[in-house]
């Protein structure tokens, strides 16, 4: 292969990925935003995320699980998340008790609970341990989301809500599909602060409503919120 057919190839490349992110961009961030501040909402009240994906989608899954609970980008809380095929012991006992299709329902049984939400990845989406993943989680009540390539496909079909990525080659919808876990992240960590810090602002209206009923002399306290101020992002870590 010559050295103007690799550079040409590689700029074929560059354009699909631009393509398939102009087309993200264009079609898909309000789809992104409603995630995030689904998700935020759920795991704020103590819900838990699974994922799970194959090959490539797998170490994506476990991109955003990481994300979530370490951090994006500033310091904000912990929150609960899983990807499910990093278990290993569990995926190799599953798979040789109950097939490989079973390696991820029968996690998602385990694990899943009403409120919880279930996102799963795949290229191509017709892996059949997905579905069977996005099946036992729906009958359970947890809310299913999708990162696929193209649709029609059936886990898109299977899912709650499905975000489909048309690309030339399976590598840029991989591509793609981090540019949107990025995206997610992004509109999570937007909605956590927005929570954070609406909740701060009842706090402060009830306590100011406290202290004006609260006779001389005596501290104010108003649906458990202390009289002493917090800033509205001080559990976000070294907020000052």
């Amino acid at each position: 292969m010559t050295e103007s057919r690799t550079y040409e190839e590689a700029r074929r490349h560059c354009r699909s990925v631009c393509q398939a992110v102009e087309r993200l961009y264009e079609d898909d961030l309000g789809r992104l935003a409603r995630w995030g501040e689904g998700l935020a909402t759920a795991l704020s009240a103590g819900a838990r995320l699974l994922a799970a994906g194959n090959g490539g989608s797998a170490a994506q899954a476990q991109h955003l699980t990481a994300e979530l609970v370490g951090r994006y980008q500033g310091e904000r809380p912990a929150f609960s998340a899983l990807s499910l095929h990093a278990e290993t012991s569990s995926v190799t006992a599953i798979g040789n008790d109950y097939g490989f299709e079973q390696v991820f329902a029968r996690q998602v049984a385990a694990h899943g609970r009403a409120g919880d939400v279930l996102l799963l990845l795949s290229t191509s989406g017709r892996s059949p341990n997905l579905l069977s993943a996005a099946v036992t989680a729906r009958s359970r009540g947890v809310t299913v989301w999708a990162l696929t390539g193209a649709a029609p496909n059936p886990l898109a079909e299977a899912a709650d809500d499905a975000l489909c990525v048309t690309g030339a080659t399976t590598a840029t919808v991989q591509e793609t599909h981090l540019v949107a876990v990025h995206l997610l992240c992004e509109f999570f960590d937007a909605a956590v602060v927005e929570r954070a810090a609406r909740e701060a602002g009842a706090g402060r209206g009830s306590t100011a409503r406290a202290r004006a009923a609260a006779p001389a002399g005596t501290a104010a306290v108003a649906d458990g919120v202390p009289s002493r101020e917090e800033p509205p992002y001080a559990f976000f870590g070294g907020a000052s």
